[in-house]
C-alpha cells in the first residue's frame, strides 16, 4: 500500500502523505517550517472550522455556492469543529506571519474529507475544491484574525471564566468563615495595624471577582471580527453581505456576540484589540500572583514563620528533610502566571509589527494568547480544588501575633499624642514586653480606657 500521494498546487507537484487529509500546500509548508514542533491547539482548530463552516452556509445563501457542495463542506467542518480531525493540522506555529498555510491546511482538510465524504478521490479537488469552495469570499488575511477572535473569546468564556467565578465563590466562603478572627495587617513586610482575616480575603475574593470582569471586558475587545475584508480589507471577490451573515451565524454557534468590524482596514492592519484583550488577561494572572504569593507567606512555617494560615499538605516537599510539606499550589500560580507574563510581552511585540495593510505576527499572537488562557484556567482550577477550598486559619496564633505587634500603638496616638506613642512603642520593642503592658506601667490612661483603646477588633471597625 502506497505510503503517500501526488497533490498539485500552483507551484507544481508534492508528496504528501497517503493517510493525511492536507494538500500540497500544506506540505509545503510542513517542509519549510520545522521549527518547534508547537501546533495550534484545540481552540483555533475549532475555531478555523467554525468560520468554513459559517461561511459554506453563508454562501448558500448569497446564492454564490451550489447547496450540495456547501454540504459536503459543513460535514468535513463539523469534523473539525468536534476535532475528529486534529492530526491533520500539522503545521507549525512559526511559519508565514499571516497564518496562509494554515488557513489552506483547513481548507485542504476539508476539501479533501468533503470529497471523501462524497466519495470522490482525495486530492482530485472535486467536487470540492480548497480554495474556490471552501475558501470562497475569504482570504488568510481576514480568515486568521477572525479565527484567533473566536478562539480566544471562546477560550476566555467557557474556559477561564468559570475557573475564576469558582475561585472567587470559595474566596467569598473563606472570607465570611474568617471574618470574627483579629490577626495583624502588614505593610512593607512590617506590623500594621490589625485587620480581620476575613476582611484580607474579601480582598482577595474581590480580585476573583474583577478578574471575572477584566475576562469578560477581553471578550467584548475581541468581538469585532475582520472576516469580509479579504485581502486588504476592501472586501474583495467576496459579497458584502458576506461578513454580517457570517457573524450571525457565529454568534449563534458559540454563544458570544460577535459582529463585522466597523473598520475593516483597522481590524487587518493592527492588532489592537487583541493587545488590549492580552493585557487584560495579563492583569488576571497578576491578580492570581498576589492571591497565591500571599497565603504561602500567611502560611509560612509551620512554626518559624507566620503561620497564620494552614493549607493543605498535598505532597511531601523534600527529598532530605522528613516531614517538610511546602506551598507547591502557590508556587504553581505563580510560576503559571509568570508565563502568562512572558506570553503577554510576546503578544504585545508582536502586535507591533502590524505593517501597512497586515500584522504579520498573527500565529505568535494566537499561540501565546492561547496557551497563556488554557494555563491560567487549569492553574486556577487546580489552585482552588487543591488549595484555597482548604485553607484554614490558626486562631490562636493570630490573636497572639496581634498583641505582641508594636502596630497597637497607633490608636493610642489620638489619645497620647503621636510621639508618646512612638516612645511607647519603643520601649516595648526594646523591653520585650507588649504595647499593653508599657502603656498600663506608665498610666497614660486609665486601665478601662486603655482596654477600650487597644481592642484589636474594635481597630478593624473604626467607623461602626
Amino acid at each position: 500500500m502506497a505510503t503517500t500521494r501526488i497533490e498539485k498546487d500552483s507551484m507544481g507537484e508534492m508528496q504528501v502523505p497517503a493517510d493525511g487529509y492536507w494538500g500540497a500546500q500544506t506540505q509545503r509548508a510542513v517542509e519549510n517550517f520545522p521549527i518547534s514542533g508547537y501546533h495550534f491547539g484545540r481552540r483555533f482548530i475549532r475555531a478555523m472550522g467554525l468560520i468554513k463552516r459559517a461561511g459554506a452556509r453563508v454562501n448558500v445563501t448569497l446564492k454564490k455556492l451550489d447547496p450540495k457542495i456547501a454540504q459536503l463542506i459543513e460535514q468535513a467542518a463539523n469534523e473539525v469543529i468536534e476535532g475528529q480531525l486534529d492530526r491533520h493540522f500539522v503545521l507549525d506555529i512559526f511559519q508565514t506571519g499571516s497564518g496562509t498555510s494554515t488557513n489552506m491546511n483547513a481548507n485542504e482538510v476539508i476539501s479533501n474529507r468533503a470529497i471523501e465524504l462524497a466519495g470522490g478521490k482525495i486530492g482530485s479537488r472535486d467536487p470540492v475544491h480548497p480554495n474556490d469552495h471552501v475558501n470562497m469570499g475569504q482570504s488568510s488575511n481576514d480568515v486568521i484574525p477572525a479565527a484567533i477572535h473566536v478562539a480566544c473569546a471562546e477560550a476566555l468564556k467557557y474556559d477561564l471564566v468559570p475557573m475564576l467565578e469558582k475561585l472567587q465563590q470559595v474566596l467569598d466562603q473563606k472570607a465570611q468563615q474568617f471574618d470574627s478572627i483579629i490577626k495583624i495587617g502588614r505593610t512593607h513586610l512590617q506590623d500594621a495595624t490589625p485587620i480581620r482575616l476575613g476582611q484580607e480575603f474579601s480582598g482577595y475574593a474581590a480580585q476573583a471577582r474583577l478578574s471575572v470582569e477584566r475576562a469578560h471586558r477581553a471578550i467584548v475587545a475581541l468581538r469585532e471580527l475582520a472576516i469580509g475584508g479579504t485581502a486588504v480589507g476592501t472586501g474583495i471577490n467576496t459579497h458584502p453581505e458576506f461578513a454580517r451573515r457570517v457573524c450571525v451565524d457565529l454568534t449563534q454557534s458559540t454563544g458570544i456576540e460577535f459582529v463585522e468590524a466597523r473598520n475593516h482596514f483597522e481590524s487587518q492592519s493592527a492588532k489592537d484589540a487583541l493587545a488590549e484583550a492580552s493585557g487584560l488577561l495579563r492583569t488576571v494572572a497578576i491578580s492570581m500572583t498576589k492571591i497565591a504569593n500571599d497565603i504561602r507567606w500567611l502560611a509560612s512555617g509551620p512554626r518559624c514563620g507566620i503561620g497564620e494560615l494552614r493549607i493543605s499538605e498535598t505532597q511531601p516537599g523534600s527529598s532530605i528533610m522528613p516531614g517538610k510539606v511546602n506551598p507547591v499550589m502557590s508556587e504553581m500560580m505563580i510560576q503559571v502566571a509568570t508565563q502568562v507574563l512572558a506570553g503577554d510581552q510576546a503578544v504585545m511585540l508582536a502586535c507591533r509589527d502590524s505593517i501597512f495593510e497586515l500584522n504579520v505576527m498573527m500565529p505568535v499572537i494566537a499561540h501565546n494568547f492561547l496557551e497563556g488562557t488554557r494555563l491560567l484556567s487549569a492553574a486556577v482550577k487546580t489552585f482552588t480544588e487543591r488549595c484555597a477550598q482548604g485553607i484554614e486559619a490558626d486562631v490562636e496564633r493570630c490573636s497572639d501575633m496581634v498583641e505582641k505587634s508594636l502596630a497597637m500603638c497607633t490608636s493610642l496616638a489620638p489619645e497620647i499624642g503621636y510621639d508618646r506613642a512612638a516612645d511607647i512603642a519603643k520601649e516595648a520593642y526594646k523591653s520585650g514586653r507588649t504595647v499593653r503592658e508599657v502603656a498600663l506601667a506608665k498610666g497614660v490612661l486609665d486601665a478601662k480606657k486603655l482596654a477600650e483603646v487597644l481592642d484589636p477588633t474594635s481597630m478593624t471597625r473604626p467607623h461602626e
